[in-house]
């Protein structure tokens, strides 16, 4: 049995680790059930970082109910994941049971929210219940988000409305199945409470599965206190992790800088590829693993603009479409920032070998997007010319009122010979069929069959995205209707998106009102 831990409240507006003092024992509230099953958990960041969190227990959900269990994803993590009975499910991700081995917190961090730096935020309405080996022998965190008040707060509920842990469960699994890094969902429970905000809203809890929970936010968090000691410990857990290889290198911290750069590169050029829009880029929002994390005002662009914005709270379009690419540059700016100390001892040189990296960002990130974009028409080989080539069919598109997302997929009917259902797409031809001249000819260059070139694209331009519109009709019925077939009919048709079928024809289509005003929130 789980022996329930103390809670614990900071003395002052700002959290200090030294003068943790005991709140409340909620012995009576938090014992787990002697029937739970044992689910493996192996809990590093609460072994060796002590002082990078708050032990804290989730609050109490009335009347649980499960609403979404990933089966697939259970039994990535385990045959006991795999196993477990829906009441099981219940009892553990609605927080009203803790099983042996796991030891709930609140992790610490900071960042840089719209380009202002916050010092403290955490976990404020998230729990980390610990850390599993799957069967592939990665360690992966188990989260549950939407679990209620910890002194990360800041004065908000903790609580999640059952749209956006529903809107996250969705995205989550459309990305993995793009091909992206994501945080997953494993479960959608909903409470049994209400939660308010512009009204009462149904509430509910997410159980996300993440690589790790570490962002460069979390080293932020230490670093503006000039705790370079933690900094460094935090650092040694990251590379042991994530980054094991870099262990042995003669500059570690120097290398985990670039290989954290490196993985954030690639992740932004495959949302750019596949025209994703996360809307919250803030520092705290960007992990060290190189997943994506956190799916609040997130969307998918509909008519190639590279301005679009659908955040509601960005105002000024700093997380616009063609903006991730810089933001992605900036937020990695602040992580340097923060290994100045262990980079080197001298820090004007720390400060010249981070900033000689930083500056070759457009370079890695551009390395990244161009690979993608030349599978994506069709390109086998490299060639100098191939990004003006690429640059040109996004210049084509800008003004001319077309989908995105349709136009990289009907490239391979032009392939195929068929200029039709691409050229279908423009108000005015003239540009893609010059353009249409020129990537034939490059083509040429490349030996390699039209089907199996046409089979190639299909494979990497999606016919299925999360369609805006698709999105928010499912969320409006699965909340407003308690309605749940057409979002699960949605999560079914997303993840096979490269996979064309029969009867479904309606998902790939564009929105009928192109989707210029739509506006997402962050959900909390």
């Amino acid at each position: 049995m789980r022996h329930s831990r103390p809670l614990y409240c900071y003395p002052g507006s700002v959290l200090d680790f030294s003068s943790l003092k005991c709140l409340a024992n909620r012995n009576d509230a938090l014992m787990s059930p002697t029937d739970l099953p044992v689910l493996n958990f192996d809990n590093t960041f609460a072994r060796d970082l002590e002082g990078f969190f708050v032990p804290w227990d989730a609050a109490k959900s009335p009347k649980p109910e499960l609403l979404m269990w990933n089966d697939a994803l259970a039994s990535e993590l385990g045959p006991v994941f795999a196993a477990l009975k829906p009441n099981e499910i219940v009892d553990i991700f609605s927080g009203n049971s803790v099983p042996d081995g796991a030891f709930p917190l609140a992790q610490a961090y900071a960042g840089h929210q719209f380009g202002g730096f916050s010092p403290q935020l955490g976990d404020g309405r998230a729990l980390l219940l610990g850390e599993v080996v799957d069967t592939a022998g990665r360690r992966r965190d188990i989260q549950l988000k939407g679990s209620g008040r910890t002194p990360f707060s800041r004065g908000g509920d903790g609580k999640a409305p059952l749209g956006p842990v529903l809107r996250e469960y969705l995205i989550g699994e459309a990305m993995h199945a793009l091909g992206v890094p994501t945080t997953r969902a494993l479960a959608a429970i909903a409470t049994g409470e209400p939660v308010y905000r512009e009204g009462a809203l149904p509430g509910a809890l997410l159980t996300r599965v993440a690589a790790s929970h570490l962002r460069v936010g979390t080293f932020q968090f230490f670093a503006a206190r000039q705790e370079t000691d933690k900094v460094r410990q935090l650092a040694d857990y990251a590379i042991a992790r994530h980054y094991p290889e870099l262990k042995e290198r003669d500059q570690p911290y120097l290398a985990f800088f670039e290989a954290v750069l490196q993985a954030q590169a690639k992740l932004v050029a495959q949302w750019m590829q596949i025209g994703f829009i996360h809307g919250v880029m803030n520092t705290d929002n960007t992990t060290i693993s190189g997943e994506t994390i956190d799916y609040g005002p997130c969307a998918f662009m509909n008519i190639y603009v590279p301005d679009t914005v659908f955040s509601s709270i960005d105002t000024q379009g700093r997380y616009a479409y063609k903006n991730q690419p810089l933001i992605a540059q900036w937020n990695l700016a602040r992580l340097a920032e923060a290994l100045i100390g262990l980079v080197d001892p001298e820090p004007e040189k720390a400060v010249q070998l981070l900033t000689n990296l930083i500056e070759g960002f457009p370079e890695v990130y551009t390395e990244h997007w161009l690979s993608g974009m030349r599978k994506k028409i069709g390109l086998i080989k490299d060639d100098v010319g191939d990004l003006e080539l690429v640059n040109d069919l996004l210049s084509a598109m800008e003004g001319q009122n077309v989908d995105y997302t349709l136009a990289m997929r009907r490239l391979s009917s032009a392939v195929r010979g068929d200029d039709q259902p691409l050229c279908a797409l423009f108000s005015d031809r003239s540009d893609i069929e010059s353009w249409l001249k020129r990537w034939r000819e490059r083509l040429a260059q490349e030996k390699v069959m039209d089907e199996e070139r046409g089979m190639a694209m299909d494979a990497v331009n999606p016919i299925y995205i999360p369609r805006n519109h698709m999105v928010e009709a499912a969320l409006s019925s699965a909340v407003a209707s308690e309605d749940f077939a057409p979002f699960k009919k949605l999560l079914d048709v997303l993840r096979h998106p490269y996979r064309e079928r029969d009867g479904l024809e309606h998902y790939a289509q564009a929105d009928p009102s192109d989707g210029a005003h739509y506006q997402t929130f962050c959900g909390t």
